[in-house]
Formats: C-alpha cells, sequence, structure tokens
C-alpha cells in the first residue's frame, strides 16, 4: 500500500522528496517515450504503488514549497520588506501577498492546537500576526 502525503512528509525533506519525484517522473517519462517509438500502447512506468507514491509526492512537495514560502515571506518582513514589495515578488498584489501569509499563520496556529506541537504555539502566532502588521504598512 502507497505512503499517504502525512507519512511521506515525515520522512522526507522538500530536496528528497523533489528528488525522488524527479526520478519516478523520469522513469515514467521515458518509458512512455520508449513505449511510443516502438509503437507499442503506452506501457505503464510506474506500478500502482509507485504511481500513487509519486502522486502524494506532489502533494509533499506543495505542502513543502509553501511552508518556505510562506517562511521567507516572514523573513522579508523581518527585514523591512513592505507588502507592496513582497507581492511584487511573488507575482501578486500586496493584499493578496498579506491575505495568504495570514491565513498561514492561522494554520499554523490551528495546527499547533490540533497536535500539541506542530505548527506554531500562541506566543509564535501572536509574534507572526505582529510582524506581518497590515498590508498597507
Amino acid at each position: 500500500m502507497a505512503a499517504s502525503p502525512d507519512e511521506l512528509e515525515r520522512e522526507h525533506t522538500l530536496s528528497t522528496a523533489t528528488s525522488r519525484y524527479d526520478e519516478l517522473r523520469m522513469r515514467d517519462a521515458l518509458a512512455t517515450m520508449a513505449g511510443d517509438a516502438h509503437g507499442d500502447d503506452i506501457s505503464p512506468a510506474l506500478g500502482r504503488d509507485e504511481a500513487l507514491e509519486m502522486l502524494a509526492l506532489s502533494e509533499v512537495v506543495i505542502r513543502k514549497a509553501g511552508y518556505g514560502r510562506q517562511a521567507m515571506v516572514r523573513t522579508a518582513r523581518g527585514a523591512g520588506a513592505s507588502w507592496t514589495q513582497i507581492g511584487a515578488a511573488l507575482g501578486s498584489s500586496k493584499q493578496a501577498a498579506w491575505e495568504a501569509h495570514t491565513r498561514w499563520i492561522e494554520d499554523q496556529g490551528r495546527q499547533h492546537d490540533r497536535t500539541g506541537f506542530e505548527g506554531l504555539g500562541p506566543d509564535a502566532v501572536a509574534q507572526a500576526r505582529d510582524l506581518a502588521g497590515e498590508p498597507d504598512s
């Protein structure tokens, strides 16, 4: 049975999840190209479990990249960047950048409430809110 994204997330860093995902994706692509070159029906390069692993890994990569993105937003705010500058760096408006970051802070707080250790504790949430400020500050 294939592992869930939650299981794989504990097992992998962003780098190792990306590497494993790329390995599976490349094997799948090469087998598909080989099947096409020989006029065969597309033969699955991956078995069911590996295909499901690749799908779960894609979710892990998205989660970890999203967390890293918000951590960099915090770093930028801490370094004095405005929400206008952060929005421009993300290719969005200052309002959209601030709202996404604020949602992330709240999600991190809820995660900590559920687990007692993951996410951001109450003090860290308060500090993150203070650092985020308002979108026009």
